[in-house]
């Protein structure tokens, strides 16, 4: 079928070869989150584009060509018809070097990854929400799929909001009771017990540990709000164990905190845990009790970077504003003082001296960390309702979480020194 598609795209005969398209994603952009859904809809069609960093909100230029002009109509898109001559003023104004801009060739769409549980629900994960709001494809694996070491097939991963520490995320004081919550501890034994682990625990363990070797081997992780610390926590804790009976049947070692392996995170370096099973807290990595301000007071603001020599966290800070909305969650944003010193700072909360949207390396592969929930519902309960994204298509939160699933489709590129 895609064949067909690119075939399609060569011959149509109403193709202006003088001109390109544009898609500006600045404040005139009447649909960005789609935007990027026809840009990816246009990789998967084996058609070049490039990605205009820092120019009118880092916007997207295409061959021009009937078939993506169509798409965009369907889909809602603003875009402008340009000629060679613009395009080659815009292309003359981004290499001018003292200009804050530069020209990404995009190539290839990743094939993408969502790990999270048959038993999610539609309010669970803002990633799979505005996946599905973009038209992006992805498959969805879970606990077997990656101890059978499926992972290679893939380009890209998230984590659903998972608890990786095997504590069913410390929800026991609160819903212990509930059906849900004694459906899952169900599901989550079972499973451990099929694959051949005595403790959720463990099988958690080996699934991060897939998940680690899957980024050392050259795979792109993106993770938010509890799959980012509870993910770390479980990499530290491999030669110990931090949960208590209520969890896995038995007392937590008294010795764990002693015992966490920091060289093996991705982000954190010397975070105490919680180990109080009736507190809803992982450990202190986390900001979130630090947030007393009113919604409308909450604020986070992305770093401005090189686009010419930091062209990786140019990429991944791509919007239309710098100060983006803050929004909770279990994880909502990370102590400064707890992240090791190799990892880069996207976004902060400068009140607070909190990193709010974190990269970095690990191996031949990168890792995106983004705080918080849902983009667009500033304290999300358990059972509250989905967020309809047709009310938020320009949602700058949500374009964050777009500019990782682009990212991999770009030339490899590395921080210039």
């Amino acid at each position: 079928m895609k064949f067909f598609l690119a075939l399609a795209f060569l011959i149509v005969v109403k193709t202006v070869s003088a001109s390109s398209i544009l898609v500006p994603m600045d404040e005139r952009q009447s649909n960005h989150l789609k935007a990027y859904g026809v840009s990816f809809w246009v990789l998967e069609n084996n058609v070049v584009m490039e990605w205009l960093l820092n120019y009118r909100g880092g916007s997207f230029l295409f061959p021009h060509l009937r078939t993506i002009e169509e798409e965009l109509i369907i889909r809602g898109v603003s875009y402008e018809i340009v000629a060679d001559g613009q395009v080659n003023a815009i292309r003359t104004e981004i290499a001018n070097p003292e200009v804050n801009m530069e020209i990404v060739q995009l190539e290839k769409a990743p094939k993408i990854a969502v790990y999270t549980p048959s038993s999610s629900l539609p309010w669970d994960d803002a990633v799979t929400m505005v996946l599905d709001y973009a038209e992006i494809p992805y498959d969805k694996i879970y606990d077997s799929a990656i101890v059978m070491g499926i992972l290679p097939k893939y380009d890209w991963l998230h984590l659903h909001h998972e608890d990786f520490t095997g504590q069913y995320g410390k929800f026991y004081a609160s819903f212990h009771r509930e059906s849900w919550y004694v459906n899952q501890v169900a599901d989550a034994e079972r499973d451990a017990s099929n694959l051949g682990f005595a403790k959720v625990s463990q099988l958690k363990l080996a699934v991060a540990n897939n998940i680690r070797n899957f980024v050392m081997g050259g795979g792109f992780l993106f993770t938010m709000c509890s799959g980012t610390d509870s993910f770390d926590i479980a990499l530290a804790a491999h030669e110990t164990d931090i949960c208590e009976r209520m969890f896995d049947g038995d007392p937590r070692d008294p010795n764990c905190q002693n015992k966490l392996d920091y060289n093996m995170t991705f982000a954190f370096k010397d975070f105490i845990l919680v180990q109080d099973p009736m507190v809803y807290e992982y450990s202190n990595i986390d900001g979130t009790e630090m947030h007393r301000l009113p919604a409308n007071q909450d604020k986070f603001t992305l770093f401005d970077f090189s686009a010419k020599w930091d062209v990786v966290p140019a990429m991944l800070t791509q919007c239309h504003t710098d100060v983006i909305d803050g929004f909770m969650g279990q994880t909502t944003d990370f102590r400064r003082d707890l992240i090791k010193s190799n990892v880069l700072v996207l976004g902060e909360n400068k009140a607070l001296n909190t990193a709010r949207y974190i990269h970095g390396e690990m191996g031949q592969g990168t890792w995106t960390f983004y705080g918080g929930h849902d983009p667009e519902d500033f304290q999300h309960r358990v059972g509250d309702p989905p967020t309809d994204l047709n009310l938020h298509p320009n949602s700058p939160g949500y374009r964050l979480i777009l500019n990782n699933i682009l990212f991999p489709a770009a030339k490899k590129q590395k921080r210039k020194t």
